[in-house]
């Protein structure tokens, strides 16, 4: 925005956009599928946006969205969704025929904004997380290109515990690149005039997080634009800034029935603001013609040089007098391939011998150590960054990307969400149990738009624009022993299961650990579950093993095997003990480490075997994939041919765990050595 023009004729041009805005959010719920709109938070939230958008504020690429230096937004709030994509069409991210069949099942354009939409980095919905990756994208902010990021969050979804989480993190960290805009629009889905908990003292609220807070009249551009200038031109002083942008749900609508959480747009109603808002586009346009009355041609070519960079024309031919809005051609092109390898000396990676134990940290610290001499390796611990070893490894080569959220698990997700995003190889850490599943699914949802668009023809991202982030999951099944029920992994495989394109991977071996990360070093290999022991774990394979997904590992076999064990994590080593007794008795048993599930394996053993023992220190996950690979082939569950060792309960229902030692709670699962070498004697014919 030209510094020189007069701030008066800076207000009414943004009031025109305004207007136009409006109208495209009017016409986008008209022609909605639905004829819905959340449109008592998308109307509330045009004035911050606009004036972010088109005040000379925030400075993007709308050609390349993911290109690095450029300042980033995020719509946290993603009710709001109608709003930011008329804006987007306006700037040419995308085509304006995207705002026609919104939230149908063939439109880009949904109820919450995701990377379905071009220039949209993640998913976001109405629980606060969506804060917390825009503090992950100012933290890579800090580093080389520095770059700025705004955020907007309604003041319902900051009755949310997670957006506290990142103004406690934000603010201790010194995130003077991060604005927020919160729209205080005073109301929520289930009362729109009031709120649930009143959020007064906002302001004061993030000051005490030591943010830097400014309260600001939303019904109008002026506030909002001098708070915004201030974040952006003004000098800074390490604190994040907040800016409280005080509303009322359907600011700047006609009709009260916008004020609503949500509404369904009859025709009559359509007309009725459609006109109510052409009336006062029109005396807008009149305001801008009184100033333009000045005979000053350089103020008026000012003024028509502002308009330009708002999409606006001004006419003035004769007795036609008007500022029309002009089509901005779509600018957004498909993103180049993006190269995700990351570089390393295989030669300098540690190997280890068969038959030593060895912690899971302490490979991953030596590996972090190796791969992070390439930059775009990032991880975030939550506290226990001992149990992961990826802290001590990335900070032995640059500490400014070996993160610790604190005990803030969906915050720690956010902000590697927000790394992978921008195309780090993330890793985040916590004990299995305590990962967020509001999170993890969310961030799930964006991984599969990325995917989506990447796949069609005509879609933004090309390969390499995944995002490549791994769930460090320490302490699983029986590992946190007496540390209590709480802490005890024996269920997070199976309820994470359910979370579509996870890929879950148990190891317990160094040397195959070793080879798993090398797997997912060379990119692209989306959200990765990796489960790795706290105690040291027995390696049980050569140094030069490769990690394959999806593929089972036969650790022992003879030409007479009958009976298998199939097994993971530290229950391997019962296994290949149990099956070494039993040999010396003349017993034949094949022993399978499954770190992932291997279908066409679990199909073969069914059909060759005699008995396949499932054992699993837990409630039962490859059983209830075996289950499935049956099922989805056709095959009679023989229950007397897959017998199951686990912690199910007698009726074959899952449960908690209490604590003891490790061998206190093998025994009394049955899934000590001992154990299962008399299990498979007592089923010997």
């Amino acid at each position: 925005m030209n510094e020189n023009l007069p701030r008066q004729a800076v207000l009414n041009l943004l009031e025109i956009k305004d207007s136009d805005i409006r109208i495209s959010i009017l016409e986008q719920c008209h022609d909605a599928v639905d004829k819905g709109l959340h449109s008592g938070g998308a109307f509330s939230a045009v004035v911050p946006l606009v004036s972010l958008f088109y005040g000379g504020i925030i400075q993007v690429d709308v050609e390349r969205p993911t290109r690095l230096g450029q300042d980033i937004f995020v719509l946290s709030k993603g009710h709001a969704v109608a709003t930011l994509a008329s804006i987007y069409a306006d700037l040419g991210y995308f085509d304006r025929d995207a705002l026609r069949n919104s939230r149908s099942v063939n439109s880009i354009l949904k109820g919450h904004p995701g990377p379905s939409l071009p220039g949209v980095q993640v998913s976001t919905g109405p629980l606060g997380q969506g804060f917390g990756v825009a503090q992950g994208f100012a933290l890579a902010g800090k580093r080389s290109p520095p770059f700025d990021v705004f955020c907007m969050v309604g003041d319902g979804e900051l009755q949310e515990g997670t957006p506290w989480e990142t103004a406690m993190f934000a603010g201790a960290n010194h995130l003077d690149n991060l604005c927020l805009l919160v729209d205080n629009n005073g109301g929520q889905l289930d009362d729109p005039k009031h709120l649930i908990f009143p959020m007064e003292g906002l302001a004061g609220m993030f000051q005490a997080f030591g943010w830097n807070a400014i309260e600001a009249d939303a019904t109008g551009y002026g506030p909002v634009l001098d708070a915004l200038d201030i974040f952006k031109h003004g000098s800074r002083d390490g604190r994040p800034m907040a800016i409280i942008c005080h509303a009322r749900k359907g600011q700047g609508m006609f009709s009260d029935k916008f004020s609503s959480h949500k509404v369904t747009m009859d025709d009559e109603l359509f007309a009725e603001e459609m006109a109510l808002q052409q009336e006062q586009r029109a005396s807008r346009v009149q305001k801008v013609f009184e100033l333009l009355s000045s005979p000053n041609e350089d103020f008026y070519q000012q003024v028509e040089d502002a308009a330009r960079s708002m999409n606006l024309a001004i006419k003035d031919c004769g007795e036609e007098r008007a500022v029309v809005p002009v089509a901005a051609p779509v600018r957004n092109r498909r993103e180049p391939v993006l190269d995700k390898k990351i570089a390393y000396d295989p030669d300098a990676l540690p190997r280890y011998e068969i038959g030593i134990d060895v912690p899971a940290s302490k490979v991953i610290t030596a590996v972090m150590s190796v791969l992070a001499l390439d930059e775009r390796i990032v991880s975030v611990d939550a506290d226990i960054a001992s149990a992961s070893g990826l802290q001590a490894g990335i900070a032995e080569v640059d500490a400014g990307r070996a993160i610790n959220a604190g005990i803030a698990e969906a915050n720690m997700m956010c902000i590697g969400e927000a790394f992978a995003a921008l195309g780090y190889n993330a890793w985040v850490s916590t004990f299995c149990p305590f990962f967020n599943w509001q999170a993890m699914r969310r961030i799930a949802i964006g991984f599969q738009e990325r995917m989506e668009q990447i796949a069609s023809p005509d879609g933004w991202l090309s390969e390499g624009h995944g995002i490549d982030l791994t769930f460090v999951a320490t302490a699983p099944d029986f590992e946190t022993v007496a540390n209590g029920a709480t802490h005890m992994g024996n269920d997070d495989k199976l309820m994470f299961a359910t979370v579509a394109h996870l890929k879950i991977v148990d190891v317990e071996c160094a040397n195959l650990l070793v080879a798993a990360i090398k797997w997912i070093a060379e990119g692209n290999k989306g959200l990765v579950y990796l489960r790795i022991p706290r105690s040291p774990a027995r390696t049980v394979y050569p140094d030069d093993v490769t990690f394959e997904y999806g593929k089972g590992y036969v650790l022992k076999e003879s030409g007479d095997d009958r009976v298998a064990i199939i097994a993971s994590g530290r229950e391997v080593t019962e296994a290949l003990t149990a099956a070494s007794i039993l040999q010396d008795e003349g017993i034949p048993v094949r022993v399978i480490d499954m770190p992932s599930i291997d279908r066409e394996l679990m199909l073969d053993l069914y059909r060759s075997m005699d008995k396949v023992f499932v054992t699993e220190q837990n409630n039962g996950y490859i059983l209830s994939k075996y289950k499935d690979v049956l099922f989805s082939n056709g095959e009679a569950i023989d229950p007397l041919k897959i017998i199951p060792i686990n912690t199910l309960d007698q009726q074959g229902e899952p449960r908690f765990i209490h604590s003891g030692t490790y061998q206190e709670l093998i025994h009394k699962f049955g899934l000590s050595a001992e154990q299962l070498v008399d299990r498979i004697k007592r089923c010997e014919p």
